[in-house]
């Protein structure tokens, strides 16, 4: 166990200013090398009689991609992880922090094609097997580094144990997982429509679609005796069908019946003029048709959008392909607009409507376009022959968990929304037409998983499922895990009903949704738009407790963080008060340092603080607790409080400065664990509630020092 010979620094007054730079790495080094941040090396302080489960405190590193580096997201939800954690191992628990990485499927693959692309090459020049070693190369380079990154900030997380969604005994993992469900009925192989993206050559789930608004056009085509409006023209060749509402009294008389419509003529040159067809088509009514929508009656196009497949299933109508996986209107299009992209059919079949009397008004119209959330590319609804897994079920565990407080999610009112989501979960396309990602473990299967498949067994194939290990038994399952609203129902959901399912336990007790932090203007924080801002450099500039400790102090239950690096400097200069409120006591008690409990004002007043810390951080509410920290040690303490002691030189006053920064410094440092760890190490005491005697006597490090009661 590292100690502080306080013999040596007796008489020593702590520089004029405190340098984060010459100080961070340091004292993370000295933790690492504590050996503190494994659970097995602490001094437990909890009543022995208490169960297990009460004395520890368990949680979970949300696994950053092997593409990324740390953003202010990542900055925001450690910082507040690590708050929890910290304070939790000084109040004696038995506490774990899992860190690790995720090998990003999609994503990887993504950024190592960019990669090659700058090469002249594609994967398919390289083959599968060497596109794979290129993007475990690259996982080496850049995909580790992050977490490097993560130790610039601060966090407490154990090492030892970090893991990797790769590695062997995670394969091992997903293999098993997908041959329990499978030969449980509920993996099954079926033709659906899905989302398609074009560039990354597979299909995606609906989470992993982005909805941007964009500007387009609503064409009125006449059907026959109806007039409708829809966006997209061009998929007017794989139409089946129309439908309406089923109390739209406008069509009632239709519902049921064929009609004749004309169309353009698909199979002449696209040279000629376009001619007229007749095509004879049903009309059917269904409940998911919106009758206040352009006319109330919609065409059915079941290939191309994930409605209208709906609807096809539930009349038994036939479907038409007319787009292929590269976005272009294949043979079925016809001579006229085969090979054309989907943009340019629209255009050209818009035309070629008008020319035949079929095209009524245009009109400007802004809707949302799917884009695919790796590549921003526009998706395409595709039907395609994918494995799913069959969520209905399977959604039951997790909507009772929540339902009966097994989790809990904070802030409270995302109870609702995410039961509300829950019970209106699809089947899980769980594969993708990738080459990097566990391979579906089937024979002659060339499809991988869903990268949230391998993602959703996290809380528990990180301890070691499905063998029963040491750190199964001990350790889960957890109590905490924590995002952005982002991937609460791509992650957080999948993972509650996944650990329900294979282990019999929730994974975590408590779900905790911090704010999504945006640009000052409000704006996506990205790289690429020119809008993000790098956290290391902010680090490099103000030191890691002036950004943990301004991000904590903005977030006070809002759920859009608008950044602003003003409070970043506030934590700076609030680093430096606290460093010269302990210069200042420091140097008035000199070698008389000695805490006690006085009966002071001030000390009520810090036992106040202590208490309204404690309950926010346990609720989460880190904000609340940064203020009141903030208010007590700039206002109470050296406003105030040290104001009236410079002209007193009495023991009690010393007594009683030496305690209330003991107990400060404890309070604070979940929130600024570097500042406090530094000033820490330079007071000659042992226990504020132990004789002060022997003022040579060693102490522990701050970062497991007993939390204030």
């Amino acid at each position: 166990m590292p100690i502080w010979d306080s013999d040596s620094i007796q008489g020593v007054e702590l520089p004029k200013t405190y340098n984060p730079q010459e100080t961070e790495d340091r004292i993370y080094k000295l933790w690492e090398e504590s050996g503190f941040f494994t659970p097995e090396n602490l001094p437990l302080r909890q009543d022995q009689d208490k169960p297990e489960e009460v004395r520890k405190f368990v949680t979970c590193i949300a696994p950053p991609n092997i593409t990324g580096e740390l953003h202010m997201g990542h900055a925001l939800e450690l910082t507040m992880q690590d708050i929890l954690v910290r304070m939790k191992r000084m109040q004696g628990h038995k506490t774990l922090w899992v860190p690790g990485i995720d090998h990003a499927g999609i994503a990887a693959q993504n950024v190592v094609e960019k990669q090659l692309k700058k090469e002249g090459l594609t994967r398919h020049d390289l083959g599968r097997e060497k596109f794979e070693q290129r993007v475990r190369e690259w996982k080496e380079k850049y995909g580790t580094a992050i977490l490097g990154q993560f130790k610039k900030l601060g966090i407490s997380v154990d090492w030892s144990r970090t893991r990797y969604t790769r590695d062997e005994e995670y394969e091992k993992a997903v293999c098993n997982a997908f041959d329990k469900y499978k030969k449980e009925g509920w993996i099954y192989k079926g033709l659906r429509v899905v989302n398609w993206c074009t560039r990354c050559g597979t299909g995606i789930s609906d989470l992993e679609v982005n909805y941007v608004p964009e500007k387009t056009k609503l064409y009125f085509i006449k059907y026959g005796p109806f007039t409708l409006a829809t966006t997209r023209p061009e998929t007017k060749l794989g139409d089946t069908a129309l439908a309406v509402h089923p109390g739209d009294e406008r069509y009632r008389d239709y519902v049921g019946k064929e009609i004749e419509i004309e169309s353009v003529d698909n199979n002449i040159p696209l040279l000629e003029e376009p001619k007229l067809k007749t095509i004879k088509i049903e009309v059917v009514a269904d409940e998911s048709v919106d009758k206040e929508f352009g006319t109330g009656i919609i065409k059915v196009t079941p290939a191309h959008d994930t409605t209208d497949f709906e609807i096809a299933q539930r009349h038994n109508l036939p479907s038409i392909k007319i787009i292929d996986e590269h976005g272009k209107m294949n043979k079925n299009a016809g001579q006229r607009y085969q090979g054309m992209k989907t943009a340019e059919a629209r255009e050209q079949i818009a035309k070629d409507l008008e020319a035949i009397g079929l095209m009524g008004k245009i009109e400007d119209y802004e809707h949302n376009i799917a884009r695919c959330d790796r590549c921003d590319s526009v998706i395409e609804p595709l039907p395609s022959e994918q494995w799913f897994l069959k969520v209905s079920e399977l959604a039951k565990l997790a909507d009772e968990a929540i339902r009966n407080n097994e989790v809990e999610i904070y802030p409270k009112n995302w109870k609702d929304v995410t039961l509300k989501w829950i019970n209106n979960m699809r089947d899980w396309n769980i594969s993708r037409q990738l080459w990097w990602g566990h391979k579906i473990p089937i024979e002659g299967e060339e499809d991988v998983l869903d990268t949230w498949f391998s993602s959703a067994l996290w809380p528990f194939a990180v301890l070691g499922w499905p063998e029963e290990t040491k750190d199964m038994r001990e350790y889960y399952p957890t109590q905490f895990i924590t995002s952005d609203r982002g991937i609460v129902f791509l992650w957080q959901i999948r993972m509650i009903f996944s650990g329900k399912y294979f282990t019999g336990k929730v994974p975590f007790s408590v779900i905790y949704i911090h704010p999504t932090v945006l640009t000052k203007d409000g704006k996506r924080m990205s790289k690429s738009l020119g809008t993000g801002i790098d956290p290391v450099g902010l680090i490099e500039k103000y030191g890691a407790d002036a950004l943990r400790f301004g991000l904590a102090y903005q977030n006070t239950g809002i759920q859009d963080m608008r950044f602003n690096e003003d409070v970043i400097l506030m934590g700076k200069k609030f680093a430096n008060k606290l460093w010269n409120i302990a210069r200042y006591i420091l140097m008035k008690t000199g070698d008389n340092f000695e805490a006690k409990r006085t009966n002071h004002e001030i000390i009520k007043k810090m036992e106040s603080t202590v208490s309204l810390v404690s309950e926010n951080i346990n609720s989460y509410k880190f904000g609340e607790a940064a203020h009141e920290l903030y208010d007590f040690i700039w206002h109470d303490l050296a406003d105030k409080y040290i104001e009236e002691t410079k002209d007193k030189e009495d023991i009690e006053t010393k007594q009683t400065l030496a305690y209330v920064l003991i107990n400060s410094l404890k309070l604070l440092h979940p929130f600024m664990p570097f500042v406090t760890e530094e000033i820490w190490s330079k007071l000659p005491t042992k226990d504020p509630e132990k004789s002060q005697s022997d003022l040579g006597a060693s102490k522990k490090l701050l970062l497991v020092e007993e939390w204030p009661a």
